[in-house]
């Protein structure tokens, strides 16, 4: 019987131990490691435009470097505004098959011309963005549950990203369509790992740093997963609306409107997952009555709603998505395959605004409406405005 001479062995050993430790052939990709989002960053706002930038502090690299404004994009007066839509049966069900002749869109009750139009052809970008603050120490275990069953769900070449946040926010791993690299990412996510990141539960900013960092320049469907119990500790929010807006006494202050705007300009959805009871009040219905209206207003103390349950629907509201509760799905894989049926099954329509110098009157807010034709019993859910700036 021949024999390997002992010389190769050592080489034979090398060459097989990834099969044996990988029988399939590929050896286990490595996660990256965690980065801090928020390192070294800045707010700054201009005081000619009012806009809002995240800038590195002086002496110190920023954490990513898309991170930095981005002055030109912001300022251009011929960006085509994109609007995502959930066309859906009175029954919930997603209405495959339609085309850009079936859509009208409406800027102001000013009808546009359709510029752009994807029937859910491209892949889709989704951030998975997990609250690990101590607060949420008791539903972690199912939070992290209910991440791994929208990888589960989502298609072949959606991507995703992985972030958990507490006073700060981690990336834990950047867009990849490597669905094993995203379980193990969930999977290292540790909220006990983040008791020393005193500071409250930064929500807003780790939505603002992720919308920042991640999607400029992706295209296709975008949306953000917000798994919370909602109780932000960042920006002072209360139910007199002019919190949401900056202070002159903290101008450099990021503010939910400063959210709001950045989610529109990219054209970002956001699905909020929130591990709190839904407020009786709060149903399905209820919250599509007010879809054209602002949630925030101190009427709204009437409703018993917890101040902290009312912002998280009012950022699904204007950044378009829906708003779940957790503890209220029959199973986690049924509630998340419905997230991701959703996202797979929307349609994008993209136009230009008015061509043209832009006047001091036309920045701000512009109310969206999208409609079928001859489509009766169909709903169609999407953001609900857009954000003109301010050219200094």
């Amino acid at each position: 019987m021949h024999r390997p001479s002992p010389y190769l062995l050592p080489v034979i050993t090398t060459l097989l131990t990834p099969l044996l430790l990988h029988p399939q052939g590929a050896p286990k990709q490595k996660l990256p490691k965690v980065r801090e989002l928020d390192s070294g960053i800045l707010w700054q706002r201009d005081p000619a435009t009012g806009e809002l930038a995240a800038i590195a502090g002086q002496g110190v690299a920023p954490a990513n470097p898309a991170i930095l404004p981005r002055a030109n994009s912001i300022r251009s007066t011929t960006e085509m505004v994109a609007v995502t839509c959930r066309v859906s049966t009175s029954r919930g069900a997603p209405v495959p098959g339609l085309t850009r002749a079936d859509f009208r869109i409406f800027d102001d009750d000013a009808r546009q011309a359709i510029a752009y139009f994807d029937a859910s052809t491209e892949p889709a970008s989704v951030a998975i963005v997990i609250d690990a603050s101590p607060s949420v120490l008791p539903d972690t275990d199912q939070m992290k549950s209910a991440a791994d069953a929208l990888i589960d769900a989502l298609a072949p070449l959606d991507q995703a990203a992985i972030v958990d946040f507490a006073a700060h926010t981690y990336l834990q791993l950047p867009f990849s369509d490597v669905h094993e690299l995203m379980r193990r990412a969930v999977a290292r996510i540790s909220v006990r790992d983040l008791f020393s990141d005193t500071g409250g539960s930064n929500i807003y900013e780790a939505v603002y740093l992720v919308a920042h960092a991640l999607f400029p320049g992706r295209t296709g469907r975008k949306a953000i997963v917000l798994l919370t119990d909602g109780q932000d500790s960042g920006l002072g929010l209360t139910l007199d609306p002019a919190s949401t807006l900056p202070s002159p006494a903290l101008p450099n202050r990021l503010t939910f409107e400063d959210v709001s705007r950045l989610l529109a300009r990219e054209n970002i959805q956001v699905f909020a997952v929130s591990t709190e009871n839904r407020p009786k009040i709060m149903t399905v219905a209820w919250l599509a009555a007010h879809q054209a209206e602002t949630l925030i207003t101190p009427a709204a103390r009437s409703s018993h709603i917890p101040p902290y349950t009312l912002f998280l629907a009012e950022l699904v509201r204007r950044a378009g998505g829906q708003l779940y509760f957790l503890r209220e799905a029959p199973t986690l894989a049924d509630s998340f395959g419905q997230i991701a049926q959703e996202i797979r099954s929307e349609y994008t329509l993209g136009y230009y605004p008015r061509a043209g110098a832009r006047t001091a009157a036309e920045a701000g807010w512009h109310r969206l409406r999208v409609e079928l034709a001859d489509e009766p019993n169909i709903t169609i859910s999407h953001r609900a405005a857009y954000y003109l700036p301010v050219l200094d």
